[in-house]
């Protein structure tokens, strides 16, 4: 790995942004025409938002990119640690599980692949799996960190739980914001540089411990992924910006979501993400109370889940909703990160 020669963390992540960054702006165009000809295309539900029916067909399975850059550029510029190996291995396994729906779907010419219960078994299957081997290897602590107050919360076994639930809801989470041109893409880039940088200051004995947030081992490496996430992610936006030339489908969509998942539960984020990743957990919820409400009362909450939908119904335009739920993600990640500076500061009681 080359960028072992480089000693500096920042350095190498900033070499990580910008190389994940151009391997997918040099690979774009081959990757969409080699889509296109093979037919792999968007399937778009004739029920959903009718002005998304021009978008059938536009080349879909575009999260290869990501997955490409990502590895690529982590590979390069990262040393070897059992956090790049824990969040790449996260990466590839959801990614794959998204490849398999995507095929199914391009396979049967609808716009469902795996069953929900296939998916979720197989993200969970994982999911503990691989969080008891953490725990069992006492790599991450067994503990739940609550920033502002600066507490930590001792689960015991029941973390494999609480970590289980953080990669899969997050995996599925991006999957449903993954709805609208550059919508998740962009969040994402906000979103995993914020993460990026809180594993920077995880990853530091010194910063940590002014800050009162959980120190780390080795955690100032999850920097170079996050940014080299960030980086596949500016340079995929390139090509999903409205009009979108290709959409990333399910393939990079869980893959993006298992790494924002691992990388939380290795950092002690597992809250700080419910802050600054807010507009994927607004997006899951508006789908489980959406479903939950007409299930038991036969009635919607909202005009159509998930709730990016709603706003599109109600007269906002594709590229105003985009660009709105940004603009809450980057006040949200500002929020999120001044917790930081809030940490042991905040009192509980008189």
């Amino acid at each position: 790995m080359f960028g072992v020669a480089i000693s500096s963390i920042t350095l190498r992540t900033i070499y990580a942004l910008v190389t994940a960054f151009l391997i997918v702006i040099a690979v774009g165009p081959w990757v969409i025409s080699r889509l296109k000809e093979k037919k792999i295309g968007q399937h778009v539900r004739e029920e959903g938002v009718q002005a998304h029916l021009k978008k059938s067909g536009v080349p879909t399975m575009g999260g290869i990119m990501i997955i490409v850059a990502v590895l690529v550029s982590t590979v390069v510029w990262g040393k070897a640690s059992w956090v790049l190996i824990y969040g790449l291995s996260t990466f590839l396994f959801m990614g794959l599980i998204g490849c398999a729906d995507d095929f199914l779907k391009l396979k049967r010419g609808k716009s469902n692949g795996l069953s929900a219960r296939q998916k979720l078994l197989a993200q969970f299957l994982w999911g503990i799996g691989s969080t008891a081997w953490l725990y069992s290897e006492n790599l991450v602590a067994s503990t739940l960190f609550v920033p502002g107050p600066g507490i930590q919360v001792e689960l015991g076994a029941w973390w494999i739980v609480l970590a289980s639930v953080a990669i899969v809801g997050y995996c599925n989470a991006v999957n449903l914001t993954d709805g609208l041109d550059g919508l998740a893409a962009g969040i994402m880039f906000i979103v995993i540089a914020c993460m990026g940088l809180l594993a920077y200051l995880s990853g530091n004995s010194i910063y940590s411990k002014h800050l009162g947030i959980p120190h780390i081992q080795q955690a100032g490496e999850l920097t170079v992924l996050c940014f080299a996430t960030a980086g596949a992610c500016l340079g995929f936006l390139w090509y999903n910006c409205r009009p979108a030339s290709v959409f990333m489908g399910d393939t990079g969509s869980l893959a993006l979501g298992g790494l924002l998942g691992a990388v939380g539960v290795m950092v002690k984020a597992e809250i700080f993400m419910l802050v600054v990743g807010g507009i994927f957990v607004l997006e899951a919820l508006s789908v489980m109370l959406q479903v939950g409400s007409f299930k038991t009362t036969g009635k919607r909450i909202f005009r159509m889940a998930p709730i990016h939908h709603h706003f599109e119904l109600m007269g906002w335009d594709e590229i105003k909703v985009v660009v709105r739920f940004w603009i809450v993600t980057l006040v949200l990640s500002l929020i999120g990160l001044s917790l930081l500076g809030l940490n042991g500061r905040i009192f509980i009681g008189t």
